[in-house]
C-alpha cells in the first residue's frame, strides 16, 4: 500500500459511541509471573492454523528465543543474526514457471505486458508454504499488493497507455510457484505444472450472500456473479483444506469518483480521481465508478485459490464481509468448525470474525467448497475492564433492517462498514495482521494512527489508548469458551515505541528490542510469535521515529513478553509475510518496495536512487523479493 499516510483512507465518520476510560497499562497490559500462568493455561481442543509448521517436527528442547538479537541499521541489504543466512529467491520480475513462458526480467523495465503476466508480481506481502515432498519441495502462493509505475514502465507514467495499465494490473494479484531447495538453497523450479498468475483481469466466481445482488451487478456482467481480477492483495490466510487466502485491502484508491459520492460511496472512501494514482480508469472503463458505480462493491473480498489446481476458478467469499480486508487467519473450534479473524486496514475500522456453520469435513478443498458461504459474521466490541463481545451481522438483528439501508444479507455484507457503525463496533488504530498462539489467545496488530484523539476525530478508548499514536500497539484477546465464544477478555501485548520518546504516548511498553509500527504477524509451530513493521518511508528517520533504522521483523515470546529483533530489511522496504516449512528450517519471508520514494512514485530516470537490491547493481531498478532465511547449521530457525 502506499505509505503516504496523509492520503490513507479515513472515512470512518459514525457516530457510534467510542469507549473512553484510557487503558493503565499496569492492568491493561499482559499478565506477568504466576498470575500470568494461570491466566494463559491451555484450552484444551483449541485448534489453531497459527504455525504451518508441525508442533512435533519442530519441538525442541531449550529457550523460545535461542538467537542474538541485531541492532538497529540502514543498510541497503538483508541483515539476519550471526549463525544465519538469507537468500534471495522469485522476485519481481523473474519467470514464475508457466510452461512454455520464462521471459527474463529487463532492467530498464521495458518488458511488456504479456511478460509481465508470466512473470512475478510487484510489491510481495502474504505468502504461504504448501508442502508437496515435506520440507523439500512445495508451493508459494503469494500477495502482491501494487505498484510502482516509476519502476514498472522504462519512462514511468509518461505516455500513458492501455499497454501500461495491463502491465500494472498484470503485476498485482497472487503468484503461485513451485520451490524445491537442495544443499541448504532455494530455488524456484522452472518450468512448474502448478505454477499460476492470477491479476486484475483473472475471471472470479462470487458466492455467498452477495452473490447475484443488486449492488454487484454491472453492465458487462448482469448476474453480479462474475468478477474480473483481485487487487491490492495485502495479507494472507490459509484453510484446515488446503486452500490460500488473499485479502483485497486498499481497493477504492483504483477508482475514479463522481464530483459528490452518495453516501455509501463516502463511506467507504470513493473521491473524484484515482488517490492510487493508478489512472487505471482512462483505459479501462470499468474502474471508473461514475460510468460504473457498482464495480467498487466487487472489490474488497477475501478470495479463497486452491493452489492445488492450476485450473480452479478463485471466489470471493462474500460472508466474510466486505473491507479493506488486511488478513484472514483460521482457527477451528472444538467441533472442527472454522472461525476467520479478519481486521480492516484504515483509520478508525473494526475486527471481524466469521463462524462458519458447517464443520470441516475429510476430503480437503472439494469436500469444503462451499463451507465459507453459511455462517455469521460478527464485529468486535472492546469494552472497558478487559471485556468484549462480537456483535453479529445479520439482516433483522440489531437494526440491520430495511429501514436503516439494509435490504437482505447481501446488502449487510456489501456495506459491512456501515452495519459496524450501527452496531457500535470500537473503531480501532488500523487493524492489521491476526495471529492466533498456542493458549488460545488472538493477537492482532493495530499499525499506528496519528489522527487518534485529533480535532473532530475519536478520542481515546480502552482499546487504543494513545493520543497521535505514532507508534501501533498489539492487541490480543482470548474467547469464553471456545473461539465461536460470543465474549471474550482482552488486554495489550505491548505498545510499540521508543523510550528515549520524549513524548510519553510515543515511549510504549516494549521488553526488549525496540520497534514501531507492527503490521505482518504470525506464530510458528513452537509457539513464537513473529512480527514484522511497516514504518512509513515518509516519516524513517523522522521525529519519533528518528532511530528506528529501517523496517524489521522480531520475534516475541507469548509467554514472557520479550522481543529481539531477528532479521531488518534493505532501504525504505516493508518487512511483510512470513511462514515457514513443515520442519521449521527454513523460513520465508517477503520483502516489499525497497528503494520506495517518500513521494507518489520513484523517478524512472534514478531507478536506484535509495536502493538498488536485491541485485546491487548501479543503475538496477530495486525489486521486491522473497528472502529464504535458515540457520547455518541446519537448526530451527529461531533458536
Amino acid at each position: 500500500m502506499s505509505k503516504d499516510y496523509t492520503s490513507m483512507e479515513d472515512s470512518n465518520r459514525s457516530s457510534n459511541s467510542s469507549i473512553h476510560d484510557i487503558s493503565e497499562p499496569s492492568r491493561r497490559n499482559f499478565l506477568r509471573g504466576s498470575a500470568a500462568m494461570a491466566f494463559l493455561a491451555p484450552l484444551g481442543g483449541l485448534t489453531t492454523l497459527a504455525g504451518c509448521a508441525s508442533t512435533a517436527e519442530v519441538a525442541g528442547n531449550g529457550p523460545l528465543l535461542g538467537f542474538a538479537s541485531i541492532p538497529i541499521n540502514s543498510i541497503d541489504t538483508v541483515s539476519v543474526p550471526p549463525g544465519y543466512t538469507s537468500q534471495v529467491i522469485a522476485a519481481w520480475g523473474d519467470p514464475v514457471g508457466l510452461s512454455g513462458e520464462a521471459p527474463a526480467f529487463k532492467t530498464d523495465g521495458s518488458n511488456s505486458a504479456a511478460e509481465q503476466l508470466a512473470q512475478f508480481g510487484m510489491h510481495h506481502d502474504g505468502i504461504h508454504y504448501f508442502a508437496l515432498e515435506g520440507s523439500k519441495s512445495g508451493l508459494l502462493a503469494m500477495n502482491h499488493e501494487y505498484v510502482d509505475d516509476g519502476l514498472l514502465h522504462s519512462d514511468g507514467l509518461a505516455q500513458w497507455s492501455a499497454e501500461k495499465v495491463r502491465k500494472a494490473q498484470a503485476a498485482h494479484g497472487v503468484s503461485i510457484c513451485e520451490v524445491s531447495q537442495a544443499g541448504g538453497q532455494w530455488q524456484v523450479v522452472l518450468p512448474s505444472p502448478w505454477a499460476r498468475r492470477i491479476t486484475a483481469n483473472t475471471p472470479m466466481a462470487v458466492s455467498g450472500p452477495a452473490a447475484g445482488h443488486a449492488l454487484m451487478q454491472t453492465a458487462a456482467d448482469a448476474s453480479g456473479r462474475r468478477v474480473l481480477g483481485t487487487l491490492n492483495n495485502c495479507g494472507s490466510g490459509i484453510t484446515p483444506w488446503g486452500t490460500y487466502l488473499t485479502c483485497e485491502e486498499n481497493f477504492i484508491g483504483y477508482f475514479n469518483g463522481p464530483d459528490a459520492p452518495n453516501a455509501h460511496e463516502t463511506r467507504w472512501g470513493l473521491r473524484k480521481g484515482n488517490p492510487s494514482g493508478s489512472r487505471w480508469h482512462e483505459h479501462d472503463g470499468r474502474f471508473d465508478a461514475v460510468k460504473h458505480p457498482n464495480e467498487p462493491n466487487r472489490f474488497g473480498w477475501v478470495v479463497e485459490i486452491d493452489p492445488m489446481n492450476p485450473s480452479s476458478t478463485p471466489v470471493k467469499r462474500t460472508a466474510l464481509g466486505r473491507a479493506a480486508h488486511e488478513g484472514a487467519t483460521v482457527a477451528l473450534t472444538r467441533d472442527r468448525r472454522a472461525v476467520v479473524y479478519m481486521g480492516e486496514d484504515a483509520r478508525f475500522e473494526y475486527i471481524y470474525k466469521f463462524v462458519s456453520r458447517d464443520a470441516v469435513k475429510p476430503g480437503g478443498a472439494s469436500a469444503n467448497r462451499d463451507l465459507l458461504d453459511h455462517g455469521t459474521l460478527y464485529v468486535a466490541r472492546f469494552d472497558a475492564e478487559g471485556r468484549g463481545a462480537w456483535l453479529p451481522l445479520v439482516h433483522g438483528k440489531g437494526g440491520l433492517d430495511a429501514a436503516q439501508g439494509f435490504a437482505d444479507q447481501g446488502e449487510v455484507v456489501i456495506k459491512s462498514r456501515q452495519a459496524s457503525d450501527l452496531l457500535g463496533g470500537t473503531k480501532m488504530d488500523r487493524p492489521e495482521w491476526i495471529a492466533v498462539d498456542k493458549q488460545g489467545w488472538v493477537y492482532c496488530t493495530l499499525t499506528n494512527n496519528s489522527n487518534r484523539g485529533g480535532k473532530d476525530q475519536p478520542g481515546v478508548d480502552a482499546a487504543n489508548p494513545r493520543a497521535n499514536n505514532t507508534m501501533g500497539h498489539i492487541i490480543r484477546w482470548k474467547e469464553d469458551g471456545d473461539h465461536d465464544g460470543l465474549s471474550f477478555q482482552w488486554n495489550h501485548f505491548v505498545l510499540a515505541g521508543d523510550p528515549l520518546n520524549e513524548r510519553a504516548e510515543a515511549k510504549g511498553n516494549v521488553k526488549g528490542d525496540t520497534f514501531a509500527c507492527p503490521d505482518g504477524l504470525w506464530v510458528d509451530g513452537r509457539g513464537v510469535l513473529w512480527i514484522q513493521t511497516d514504518m512509513s518511508t515518509a516519516n524513517m528517520g523522522k521525529g519519533e521515529l528518528a532511530v528506528m533504522g529501517q523496517n524489521q521483523m522480531l520475534a516475541a515470546d507469548p509467554q514472557t513478553g520479550e522481543v529481539r529483533r531477528f532479521l531488518t530489511g534493505p532501504v525504505g522496504c516493508e518487512v511483510t509475510g512470513v511462514m515457514m516449512t513443515p520442519d521449521g528450517r527454513s523460513m520465508f519471508v517477503n520483502i516489499q518496495h525497497p528503494g520506495e520514494s517518500p513521494s507518489e512514485r520513484s523517478d524512472p530516470a534514478k531507478p536506484d536512487r535509495y536502493s538498488n537490491w536485491p541485485d546491487k547493481r548501479p543503475g538496477a531498478r530495486p525489486r521486491s523479493a522473497t528472502v529464504v532465511v535458515r540457520k547455518a547449521d541446519g537448526g530451527l530457525v529461531g533458536t
